[in-house]
């Protein structure tokens, strides 16, 4: 590989695992046409077999084993292998790995790009000064940035003071090749109890865990059957997904009774295939980026009940293709799954309109044209400088 002549560019994170942030990596790496960069991957602390969804042999993928805290310690040690790897790009993602660009800037990386995908738990509006502030000590040595939605595009500005022109807004691409709509009509999900022909099934996929908030959608689901329970006979719930509030939800739905009319089967990796057995999609979020699952559910030709978080309006537009809720408003969210379950055809007309909005606005080939133009325009003026 010392001998190839294109670019390399390291993508750096804190984790490689299931996630949203993850997937917009593997996807990017995997659509970019092949001859144009190469691409390795950094964790601060591991890479999980997740790394197997890469398609391409000749990336490579690292990890730094990081301890939790403060990276300062760990300097040296990057400068090092960024001296060593010799990246023409370093492109990090959120701040848990924004650290890195101080390491890369004294290891005379040439382009240094930073993306703004989401939210943590610990700073759902962005009102965290800490975070405001560690991101203005980085900015310094950061080139470009990329945010992934209107509303961390206007943060960067407003709460960061990053220049307008230094910013890139690129909204996550979907592969509509894997993720469409069922031909026929709703299939059964393999291992799900539930028949697509006699029930109507909402769903959910993502890490289980507090910024995604499934409980919510769990106390949804049972007010929802309070509200209305003539919907007990066909109404479904599928949560696909691992993590703490796994146990949380299932204790939930118990509570309530009303465990059997729900399907928690744990992490799966046949996504796409889930979303052709569902007929709506819900997402419960506490805070987003640009939804990966929200769009592949449109692609897959779901209607979408998503919360008004982070870029989350960005993606479903309101009649047309779901609704928007308020984050943490369990009885807003039981309203619309009832009205979605109780109108099943405009849900269905919504869900195909999703799609169409899927292939005019969030392609693939879009995103990773964004992102190849950014790659671009900084390697040039990297080489003019």
């Amino acid at each position: 590989m010392t001998n190839d002549k294109r670019p390399l560019v390291l993508h750096v994170m804190y984790r490689f695992d299931t996630g949203g942030l993850e997937n917009g990596v593997v996807n990017l790496i995997n659509h970019m046409p092949a001859d144009a960069y190469r691409h390795a991957v950094l964790a601060l602390t591991e890479v999980t077999d997740f790394k197997h969804r890469i398609k391409r042999r000749d990336v490579e993928f690292f990890a730094l084993r990081k301890p939790p805290g403060q990276g300062i310690w760990q300097y040296p040690k990057l400068f090092k292998f960024f001296r060593q790897l010799r990246p023409h790009i370093v492109h990090s993602r959120n701040l848990a790995a924004l650290e890195v660009q101080v390491p890369a800037w004294a290891a005379g990386v040439p382009v240094r790009i930073h993306g703004e995908h989401g939210r943590d738990v610990g700073d759902l509006d962005g009102s965290n000064l800490t975070y405001q502030r560690m991101r203005r000590v980085y900015k310094p040595f950061v080139h470009r940035y990329i945010a992934l939605s209107r509303d961390l595009d206007d943060y960067l500005v407003q709460k960061v003071h990053i220049p307008p022109g230094k910013i890139t807004q690129a909204y996550n691409g979907v592969d509509t090749e894997r993720f469409y709509p069922a031909p026929g009509g709703t299939k059964t999900i393999a291992g799900c109890p539930f028949d697509p022909a006699l029930h109507w099934l909402i769903g959910t996929v993502g890490r289980m865990q507090t910024v995604k908030d499934q409980t919510l959608l769990a106390q949804a689901f049972v007010q929802t059957l309070q509200l209305d329970p003539t919907l007990k006979q066909r109404l479904r719930l599928v949560m696909v997904g691992e993590g703490p509030l796994r146990a949380k939800a299932q204790g939930i739905l118990e509570t309530a009774g009303v465990a059997d009319l729900a399907w928690l089967p744990g992490e799966r990796s046949d996504v796409a295939d889930i979303m052709r057995g569902l007929h709506a999609f819900a997402l419960p979020s506490l805070a987003e980026g640009i939804s990966n699952t929200i769009l592949e559910a449109m692609a897959s030709g779901l209607p979408v009940i998503a919360t008004a978080v982070g870029g989350n309006a960005d993606l479903v537009q309101q009649p047309d293709t779901g609704v928007i809720v308020p984050a943490a408003d369990a009885q807003s969210m039981a309203q619309q799954l009832a009205a979605f379950a109780n109108n099943p055809e405009q849900s269905r007309a919504m869900g195909l309109a999703g799609r169409q909005r899927v292939l005019s606005t969030f392609s693939m080939q879009a995103m990773v044209s964004t992102y190849q133009g950014v790659y671009d325009q900084q390697l040039r003026q990297a080489r003019s400088t």
